[in-house]
């Protein structure tokens, strides 16, 4: 593997002179290729290599012109990732905790995108996702929804890169958590087919999602326990109904969030809750009116509105985000900005 500034100078990366290397793992799935464009335009690190268990040898802008990477993809070898500083690993559970393994004892910082660190609680995991491939590592784990924990992203080894689900839920649900006010809630989750990956079933194929609405995993969403643990930690332990739905757009993502509140809340101190939450958060905007999913389309931007219904005495927040991008692979790009003390926004904005 010979790094971007020996296969590309003449500045077609604008990278900094010494600035961290890093590879992606799995840069042919639709995260790993979206993380990869981002790091590839990014001012502040090299994309020293992308790697894939598929289409080894083609350049990945062949695999996905419009982001326009030019490294071919290659095998994800340990012994040629001498100096490589980080890595962006896009494989699927149980899959990606052996590759973060391998990083590690190479002295690799990771943003991990599967499930296999996002929780804390070893019983949890296997509960949904059965034996862990790597539980010795749990402890190195950090959880990276960065607006929550920001502090302890900078020094980690390992960053769980959230779920789309849980980045909409639990920043939408987040200010509420905190004041005590979460006494039951239903999250009501809508997404694009893109979340479903390159791999199509019978239930993302183009003949069942179009024109269609699609609910999966009733009951039974392997998100629920992030979720919860994430509230839990914020200080409202309870069970969370969730529910996932397919639907006919490309990317994209709105969770409806029904809160039974623990006492009556008016508009106006519902308002000043979430302003004063989000006021310094670069990332979250507290929106006038309900959001739309293209409001944040192909960005990094969470888009809140909450609403006190006085008829049923409920809240409802609705939480829009694109799922690729802050729910996936701009959001590890953010937590690597944080990681090695970039400003937050640099290579996002």
């Amino acid at each position: 593997m010979r790094g971007a500034a020996e296969r590309f100078r003449g500045g077609a990366q604008p990278f900094r002179e010494g600035a961290p290397r890093v590879v992606v793992a799995g840069a042919t799935g639709f995260a790993g290729a979206l993380a990869a464009q981002l790091l590839w335009r990014h001012p502040g690190f090299e994309l020293f290599a992308v790697t894939g268990r598929s289409d080894t040898g083609r350049p990945l802008e062949a695999l996905y012109p419009r982001y326009r990477v030019p490294l071919e993809v290659e095998e994800l070898e340990a012994s040629r990732l001498e100096g490589v500083d980080a890595a962006i690993v896009a494989y699927p559970h149980a899959a990606a905790a052996p590759t973060v393994a391998v990083l590690r004892e190479l002295g690799m910082r990771v943003v991990d995108l599967s499930a296999d660190f996002r929780l804390a609680s070893l019983a949890t995991y296997e509960r949904w996702y059965g034996p862990h491939p790597r539980p010795e590592l749990l402890d190195e784990a950090v959880y990276g929804l960065t607006e929550l924990h920001r502090a302890q992203i900078v020094g980690a080894a390992i960053v769980a890169n959230p779920g789309c689900y849980p980045t909409a839920a639990v920043l939408g649900l987040a200010p509420l958590a905190r004041a005590g006010l979460l006494g039951d809630v239903v999250v009501y989750a809508k997404q694009g087919i893109s979340g479903a990956g390159r791999a199509f079933d019978e239930t993302t194929h183009l003949s069942f999602a179009g024109e269609n609405i699609l609910p999966y995993k009733v009951a039974e969403h392997r998100h629920t326990p992030e979720i919860e643990e994430q509230l839990a930690l914020l200080g409202a332990d309870l069970p969370v109904q969730f529910q996932a739905h397919l639907v006919p757009v490309d990317q994209g993502e709105l969770a409806s969030c029904y809160v039974t509140p623990t006492r009556a809340i008016a508009a106006g101190e519902l308002a000043e809750l979430y302003r004063e939450a989000y006021r310094d958060e670069p990332f979250v905007e507290v929106a006038p009116a309900p959001p739309g999913t293209r409001e944040v389309f192909a960005t990094n931007f969470c888009r809140i509105y909450a609403a006190a219904d006085e008829h049923t005495g409920k809240v409802v927040v609705l939480s829009a985000i694109d799922n690729l991008w802050k729910g996936t692979s701009s959001q590890a790009v953010q937590n690597l900005n944080v990681m090695y003390s970039l400003p937050e926004t640099e290579g996002l904005l």
